[in-house]
């Protein structure tokens, strides 16, 4: 192809809004226009690199036995409302009217629609395994869209759902799957980390994430670095801490703690380390009538150690939080504790609560807390002697870098990563809620088993990037690049020998299947290497007069920092070879 036959529409400078890289570099390369609040036009440039990643992942799917569909992008609200999630989805679903009044999602994912068919089309379980892929247009209503395609309303998944006759068989589905993910994005050819995750509002009992490894990532990966052990910070297990609790040492006591209503600001006054401090956390649950209405509440107490963070997730599975909770009230705790926020702690309470305390927060000894009493701590606080035990003892705090490996082989370590692909094995929680069936082998209906497994086609992009940048642009991995060799002439429009040369090489990498493109536009050097360098095409060869009179031309992969002479007469060979032909 010829850049005077393409549409390259490069920027100096990023729009205000612009606010990570990827979001910066896509627009200044003219791969994505904005058209509202998290809705994008892809642009000639940006749309090869997402049909790239399209082509990757239709290979594989395909070689993995999955069919290809393509559902509706507007759906009956009666196939959400059999499951429930009409309701439940909240106002990321976007819900619409027709002229009849009849209702409508403009579809987040499509659990409820593929199970519709398999309960038509699925009758046997000779017909069984299935699984059926698309990829298509999703739209999910994001209170703040931002950081263009990694958070947008509108987007482009890869969806697969897998339909099996028992447990065993769709556990097979899914590592199935598994093995096709890691072939998708080891073609991809980004750094990636497939982490045990928690299956979230999809449901499920085994999930993994897909990570691409970025500073800039907004999710946290563990991992041990000595084993295979990789999850994410709503999985990871914080083991029980080794050895046994301490005896008191210490009396309890009353301090004076004016205005200090955290933790660190009460250590520094007694300077006493943070981590012999414990903090409270006080949620409630509600139990709701018919009518929606709150007839009953309970207020909880957790007790993490003052350098910990509470996991939402973890929390979110104990027996009585599991069914949903919220932070308590000022005045729930003003009823329960007899004091304001900041102050708080288990001892002497003015109405009993639910208490959870932290696994490591069960082995400390002589610790400080609130006293109930506003400016006012506790110090030398101890189990048994000072309050009973807690009415449970659960892991509920976020694992931190320096804890020990749940496999026994080594410390955690923790990186940043940016979800682009989860796989889920769902069971038969869809299957049962729309009573989806099929004979089985004694002849008695049966629910499907089920697994779902989506990759985010238009994320992806924005994920490479983040992950492959420098200051100059973007650095394209060659799978996925828009062009993977540009070929930049100097002075094509006055010397027949640069113009002859150009179009030479250029047929000949078309010939090979190369996706190459000759830049005839007749702009100066400076200008064109800049565009190509902030489109990120992996590899670059500059034909000139000068050189081609000595028999020679520039090869500069995106990486490098300058470019390579080499002989005509080699060049063909020196570009198969960088390109795996």
């Amino acid at each position: 192809m010829k850049a005077s036959q393409f549409l390259i529409s490069t920027l100096k400078e990023a729009p205000a809004d612009a606010e990570v890289v990827s979001h910066q570099l896509m627009t200044r390369a003219g791969m994505i226009k904005k058209l509202g609040a998290g809705i994008y036009t892809y642009m000639p440039m940006g749309l090869r690199v997402i049909q790239k990643v399209e082509r990757i992942i239709r290979e594989e799917m395909n070689r993995a036995g999955a069919i290809e569909l393509s559902m509706p992008v507007v759906q009956p609200a009666e196939l959400w409302q059999e499951t429930g999630r009409f309701d439940k989805m909240g106002p990321e679903m976007l819900r619409i009217k027709d002229r009849h009044e009849r209702d409508f999602v403009l579809q987040p994912t499509s659990e409820e629609v593929v199970t519709d068919i398999a309960r038509q089309e699925l009758r046997s379980y000779k017909q069984l395994p299935k699984n059926f892929y698309q990829i298509q247009t999703k739209f999910r209503d994001e209170r703040r869209p931002r950081f263009g395609l990694m958070r947008g309303r509108e987007f482009v998944m890869k969806d697969a759902y897998s339909f099996d006759r028992d447990r065993d068989s769709a556990q097979a589905s899914y590592q199935v799957m598994a093995s096709a993910y890691r072939r998708i994005f080891d073609r991809f050819g980004l750094t990636y980390r497939a982490v045990a995750a928690d299956s979230g509002a999809i449901g499920g009992d085994l999930s993994e994430e897909f990570q691409v490894i970025a500073a800039t990532g907004e999710d946290a990966i563990v991992y041990c670095p000595n084993s295979d052990y990789a999850a994410n910070i709503e999985k990871a297990e914080a083991l029980a801490p080794q050895g046994s609790r301490s005896m008191p040492s210490m009396p309890l006591s009353k301090v004076l703690t004016p205005g200090k209503s955290s933790c660190a600001a009460v250590a520094e006054q007694l300077g006493t380390p943070l981590t012999t401090h414990v903090k409270s956390l006080v949620l409630a649950t509600d139990e709701i009538n018919e009518n929606d209405e709150i007839v009953k509440s309970q207020v909880w107490l957790l007790l993490l150690r003052a350098d910990h963070e509470m996991n939402e997730v973890k929390v979110g599975k104990l027996p009585g939080l599991d069914l949903g909770f919220r932070f308590a009230t000022e005045a729930e705790i003003l009823d329960h504790f007899g004091c304001k926020p900041g102050y708080l702690g288990p001892v002497k309470l003015k109405q009993p609560v639910n208490i959870v305390a932290d696994r490591e927060v069960m082995v400390m000894a002589d610790w400080t807390c609130g006293a109930n009493e506003a400016d006012y701590h506790l110090t030398g606080v101890n189990w048994v002697r000072d309050l009973p035990e807690p009415d449970l003892v659960a892991d509920i705090r976020n694992v931190v870098a320096g804890d020990q490996s749940p496999d026994g082989q080594g410390e955690l370590a923790i990186e940043r990563g940016i979800e682009v692909g989860h796989v889920f094995y769902l069971g038969s929680k869809y299957s049962r809620a729309m009573n989806a069936t099929f004979l089985a082998e004694d002849g008695k209906p049966r629910h499907f088993e089920m697994g779902c497994y989506g990759i985010g086609v238009t994320r992806l992009p924005a994920a490479a990037i983040e992950q492959n940048h420098d200051a100059r642009g973007i650095i394209w991995p060659d799978a996925i690049a828009p062009f993977t060799v540009v070929i930049c002439p100097i002075g094509m429009d006055r010397s027949e020998a640069v113009r002859a040369a150009a179009e030479q090489l250029h047929g000949e990498l078309a010939a090979l299947g190369v996706d190459v493109l000759l830049d005839d536009r007749g702009e100066r050097p400076g200008a064109m290497f800049a565009d190509w360098e902030l489109i990120g095409v992996p590899h670059r060869v500059t034909i000139g007069d000068k050189g081609l009179k000595e028999g020679l031309v520039e090869y500069q992969h995106r990486r490098d920092e300058a470019s390579t002479k080499v002989a005509v007469a080699e060049l063909l060979a020196l570009l198969k070879d960088k390109l795996g032909l």
